[in-house]
């Protein structure tokens, strides 16, 4: 798992439109990377739209917005058009992002264990250097969350 300090490795990744984005296209920028477990559930959904709601807000702090779960780029345009997010879904079918970033493991979920996507955000400096993980998501309000460490 990337930690804070650590320097982002060089990734790439296919987003709802098949188009190919960088992290080196991100260059000098702050950005959230935001990894969720499943387009179109209800606590996937409401991070989203926690994060779209307030992109205004989070771009006046200078970062732009990345999502990744490893849903097919069909499954990610469905999902993106359906909330009009302002921001890119990327399809990490495959998983070499997320197990870069350590965003993979064992889950629970109604006393069953299983491998799955941590719902982590990784929020990443202009240098390309991790300086906030949030392993603890609040789904409705995410971006409040973001926003009040960075006042």
């Amino acid at each position: 798992m990337l930690k804070v300090g650590d320097k982002v490795p060089d990734f790439q990744g296919v987003d709802q439109d098949g188009k190919t984005i960088k992290f080196t296209d991100y260059k000098g920028k702050k950005l959230i990377i935001y990894f969720y477990p499943k387009a179109n559930t209800p606590g996937c959904s409401a991070e989203g739209c926690s994060l779209r709601d307030n992109y205004d807000a989070l771009q006046k702090e200078g970062y732009q917005i990345i999502g990744i779960s490893k849903d097919p780029v069909e499954k990610q345009k469905v999902f993106h058009d359906k909330y009009s997010f302002p921001f890119p879904l990327i399809a990490d079918v495959d998983k070499k992002i997320i197990e870069t970033f350590g965003a993979w493991g064992k889950k629970k979920f109604m006393g069953k264990e299983y491998e799955g996507i941590l719902r982590y955000t990784y929020l990443i400096d202009q240098k390309g250097i991790v300086s906030q993980i949030y392993t603890k998501v609040k789904t409705k309000n995410h971006a409040e969350q973001i926003l009040e460490k960075n006042e």
